[in-house]
């Protein structure tokens, strides 16, 4: 097994004046609809946890068991079981409808409680005294798809233990889709096991997605994120910005700790990168100028620019620097 350190290539650096003060690095794999890797930086066998990247594959049980069909869950419930979202209104308000659609509340939650990440959101629930709920926790809209799942399932209420019916699901697509037995798990930030594989295969697992038919499980879950990008993440958030800049179908979904992916429909390709210090800034940067490179984002889109190329201010608002995509991906 090659450690995530071993051989990665700067992705990233971070330049202050004419100083080059900070490098990220990182693997990087791009693959086409037969799995084939058509460019790598780094190495592809690298096995990591992909985090949060992998909650399309976590949720796709939830329509090929037939819970999603049965529950009549449309494309915003999609969205945001594939969602790292903010905690906003707009998030927590369409979790919490569709946990009274299934009859749950939030003590059924096995994620824990969160501080809302909107700022707006956050600052009402200080002044009026309000504890964070499980339901502002930001893998709250896949923990409502698990529940689903669970219930359609006969699961118990520990939905996130290793031996639940909800988790050899998510273990069996995740295998499935990545074409890979994955040597291990983790627990990630929100208490559900995080299953291991290497970054070809994610990439590998994004170009099918990126191929599937519009009506496949896949393809609903991929045109989910593209068409609800706001329940993905949130305002000012990188997914959701480089998915409304991309547009065309693009997908895009971060990950803890430097891990990042991207479904592109029109090139038929799937990416997935992983930054071995775990910078999400990094990660973002690295995700835009690869969709820049393989033709998905436009270069002169500001919102590419500031991915691409984001100036780093002080507090006084001077332009100090930039945070640039390194040569390796230029």
């Amino acid at each position: 097994m090659t450690h995530p350190a071993h051989d990665a290539v700067t992705l990233v650096e971070a330049w202050r004046g004419p100083f080059l003060e900070s490098a990220h690095q990182g693997h990087a794999v791009v693959c086409d609809e037969t799995g084939q890797i058509v460019q790598a930086w780094g190495v592809p066998d690298a096995v990591v946890l992909p985090r949060s990247s992998s909650k399309m594959l976590q949720a796709l049980p939830l329509i090929e068991s037939g819970a999603a069909k049965a529950r009549d869950l449309g494309t915003e419930h999609l969205a945001l079981a594939c969602a790292s979202h903010q905690g906003a209104a707009i998030h927590t308000e369409k979790v919490g409808a569709w946990l009274d659609h299934i009859g749950c509340c939030d003590d059924d939650f096995c994620c824990g409680p969160q501080i809302s990440r909107d700022k707006e959101v956050r600052e009402e629930m200080i002044r009026a005294h309000q504890d964070p709920r499980r339901i502002h926790n930001n893998c709250s809209g896949k923990h409502a798809g698990f529940l689903t799942l669970s219930q359609h399932l006969g699961g118990s209420a520990d939905y996130v233990a290793l031996d639940h019916p909800v988790q050899k699901a998510c273990l069996d697509a995740f295998e499935r889709m990545t074409e890979e037995t994955s040597p291990g798990h983790g627990v990630d930030g929100c208490s559900a096991p995080n299953f291991a594989c290497t970054l070809h295969g994610m990439a590998r697992a994004m170009a099918r997605y990126a191929v599937a038919d519009n009506e496949s499980p896949q393809g609903r879950l991929r045109n989910a994120m593209a068409l609800h990008p706001e329940l993905v993440a949130g305002e000012g958030r990188a997914c959701t910005r480089q998915m409304r800049a991309a547009g065309h179908g693009v997908a895009i979904k971060t990950g803890a700790e430097g891990y990042n992916i991207a479904i592109l429909p029109e090139q038929k390709l799937g990416v997935a990168l992983k930054i071995t210090d775990g910078g999400t800034r990094a990660s973002e940067c690295a995700m835009a100028q690869i969709l820049v490179k393989l033709g998905a984002l436009d270069p002169n889109h500001p919102e590419a620019l500031a991915y691409t190329n984001g100036p780093i201010k002080n507090w006084d608002g001077l332009e100090t620097g930039h945070l640039r995509a390194a040569p390796a991906l230029l």
